[in-house]
């Protein structure tokens, strides 16, 4: 965090007398407040909260592919329990460049690979455990899924992260401080053997009802190791850089701020600072003036939504019919990186340790669907950057004749997330009519309506917490699609 004297940051930040001249200067990642401040200016400085380049590049992606694939691939189980045959894995026409040429043509643009999960069985020729690939027959033991997917993802310029789980139903030193050790071997082979890793993304699970092990991860030192060997990468969900958006349904909240007092529960001074406040990646409220007034601290902390494109994370062949439909994926789209989140969509390999033909045909017709509503914009002068004050309003003109149903905005946030309300409405019957509004912006909001026709709309920013860097506006159609999702009710104008 860049760090500046607080008596220039309260002159040049905090005019209460009304000055406009606002300072050039802004927090990387975290704000933590100084006592003396009053409610209104917390919230003020909280809108010169930035993320760090890694979070910024992050954001950008939008897409991202999750790969469920491991020793549960071959068992049908969801949760494995770690005395598994290691023998079991042996994919038959195993392809990662299937993997990565399907979901780069579908647009994404990292895939993170589950090198691990809760059972202990590495897919990779690890030092600290014989449960791994190398006890199996797949390449005659010789076999490392990470290298190959890693591999695949270089030659074709796509981003590669790993999933380590903390969990670990094989490790005999699995409820003690030996096996912290353990788990750190096991990132510092991930992260110094296979090139630039992008994400680390790890989960906080420690067991269940049916386990006597219970163990405290050292996370501070999790940190260092990959701050350390892999400083480009962020850090997800137990991590400090990628929140949890709270659900695994692929929704985004209606109010999503990046930024927010909410931290992973990584230490008790976290905890109890979570419990005082009354938040978690679940709750509803991770960002409102309410709670900012009553925070010490303020993180950027933007939000990852993660679902599966199968009722389970890994493959299993009874559900070849279950897989989610197109209006469903574009549903999610819309409801994650349209709500200002980043989408994580799971696609398990199946045995042969291929995508199943179902989900690349679902890929494919994704990939189709959104670049062939994005790429038509009907706006003129859609990329004006606009400096919007609380009520202020810019009109956009569309291009004659053409028909929307589909409006895109997004904020500057290299310099901060601070829109708090705003209204779309279009020129119809020489006047103005609303076609939908919003809360919060942040790096995207998409909202959907019904179908209209109209020569110009106009936006208003309602409300912000400090001058809003409006970088786009956009208008599209979005083609329909048969199970009518193509407007989601919330978005949608009033009879």
């Amino acid at each position: 965090m860049r760090k500046i004297l607080f008596t220039a940051l309260l002159v040049s930040l905090i005019s209460l007398s009304g000055c406009n001249q606002r300072a050039n200067t802004y927090f990387e990642k975290k704000l933590t407040f100084p006592d003396l401040l009053i409610s209104d200016q917390k919230v003020k400085l909280s809108a010169y909260v930035v993320p760090t380049q890694n979070q910024y590049e992050w954001q950008r992606m939008e897409l991202a592919a999750f790969i469920h694939f491991g020793i549960n691939t071959f068992t049908g189980k969801e949760r494995g329990d770690g005395t598994e045959d290691p023998a079991l894995f042996n994919p038959t026409d195993f392809d990662a460049e299937q993997w990565v040429y399907t979901l780069q043509e579908a647009g994404f643009k990292m895939i993170i690979l589950t090198a691990k999960h809760h059972d202990g069985f590495c897919l990779w020729p690890t030092k600290t455990t014989s449960h791994s690939i190398a006890s199996s027959p797949w390449r005659n033991g010789l076999g490392d899924v990470v290298r190959e997917v890693k591999e695949a993802c270089d030659r074709h310029n796509m981003k590669f992260g790993i999933y380590l789980s903390p969990w670990d139903r094989n490790a005999e030193s699995y409820g003690d401080q030996r096996y912290n050790t353990v788990f750190a071997q096991q990132l510092t082979e991930l992260l110094t053997n296979y090139g630039e890793i992008h994400e680390v993304w790890f989960d906080g699970a420690h067991g269940d009802e049916h386990d006597s092990k219970v163990q405290r991860y050292d996370w501070l030192h999790f940190y260092q190791v990959i701050d350390s060997l892999q400083p480009g990468a962020v850090k997800a969900i137990m991590g400090n850089d990628v929140r949890w958006v709270g659900n695994e349904d692929g929704s985004g909240r209606e109010t999503e701020w990046s930024t927010t007092p909410l931290q992973p529960d990584i230490s008790d001074i976290i905890i109890n600072e979570n419990i005082r406040l009354g938040i978690s990646p679940t709750a509803e409220d991770l960002g409102s003036r309410d709670l900012i007034a009553e925070a010490k601290t303020i993180h950027w902390y933007p939000s990852e939504v993660d679902v599966s494109i199968r009722p389970g994370w890994f493959y299993h062949p009874e559900e070849d019919q279950a897989v989610k439909t197109l209006p469903e994926l574009v549903d999610i789209y819309f409801r994650s990186v349209g709500m200002n989140s980043v989408l994580l969509l799971n696609i398990p390999p199946d045995k042969r340790g291929r995508l199943h033909e179902t989900d690349t045909e679902l890929l494919r017709e994704f990939g189709r669907y959104i670049t062939q509503t994005f790429e038509n914009e009907k706006i003129t002068n859609s990329d004006m950057e606009w400096k919007a004050r609380a009520g202020e309003s810019r009109e956009y003109n569309m291009i004659p004749d053409e028909t929307i149903n589909t409006v895109m905005l997004q904020e500057d946030i290299l310099k901060g997330q601070r829109v708090e309300e705003f209204i779309v409405e279009g020129w119809i019957n020489n006047e103005w009519i609303e076609l939908a509004r919003g809360t919060t912006i942040g790096y995207k909001r998409l909202l959907r309506f019904d179908d209209v026709t109209v020569p110009k709309l106009r936006i208003t920013i309602a409300g912000t917490r400090d001058i809003a860097n409006i970088s786009k506006v956009g208008a599209y159609h979005a083609p329909h699609l048969d199970e009518g999702v193509d407007a989601h009710p919330d978005d949608r104008v009033s009879d």
